[in-house]
């Protein structure tokens, strides 16, 4: 590591926990960087995150060596999703990244051998800080531009003024099988 500061929500490091109870690490790779992670990490609660911190389900942009950016949402790896969105958890690279910071460096051993310096480049998307945004909106706001899901309507239950649903179509007729 260039730089040891790791930062984990209380959430992420319980699921690094259960990884490193319940994960068959046949590489031998995976399971010391958990172990590592874990033993350096400064745990937080999910508001006291800061937003440039990378967390599951964060959108991270990246880059190994001096390749080119890729970017991709660290998963704990149970997600279904289409290939090459998500960066699962269970491999070095998205382990390496969990906790970063934007700008900070990590060095691993890949699979084949060779040492690579990973770069966590910016943190598109975190979970925790839209969170945060949305409460500071206050519920008002958020819900200023939506239409209602429920209608209350006054006297429902009076027999007199029933409301009668229309299909799509506009007619009424209930077809051959109301006969």
């Amino acid at each position: 590591m260039l730089n040891d500061n790791i930062i984990l929500t209380t959430k992420d490091f319980t699921i690094l926990e259960v990884l490193r109870d319940r994960h068959h690490d046949q590489t031998g790779l995976l399971l010391p960087l958990i172990r590592n992670k874990m033993e350096r990490a400064i745990v937080v609660f999910r508001e006291d995150l800061p937003g440039d911190i990378a967390s599951i389900n964060s959108r991270v942009r990246f880059r190994v060596a001096a390749g080119e950016s890729d970017t991709r949402v660290i998963s704990t790896g149970q997600t279904p999703g289409p290939v090459g969105m998500f960066l699962p958890i269970t491999t070095l690279r998205g382990l390496a990244l969990l906790g970063l910071r934007e700008g900070q460096a990590v060095s691993l051993v890949n699979m084949n051998g060779v040492t690579e310096k990973i770069v966590l480049e910016k943190v598109e998307y975190q979970p925790e800080a839209s969170r945060r945004e949305r409460e500071a909106l206050g519920q008002e706001e958020l819900m200023a531009g939506q239409k209602p899901m429920l209608r209350v309507i006054s006297g429902g239950l009076d027999r007199r003024n029933r409301l009668v649903c229309m299909p799509a179509n506009g007619s009424d007729d209930p077809g051959p099988s109301a006969a």
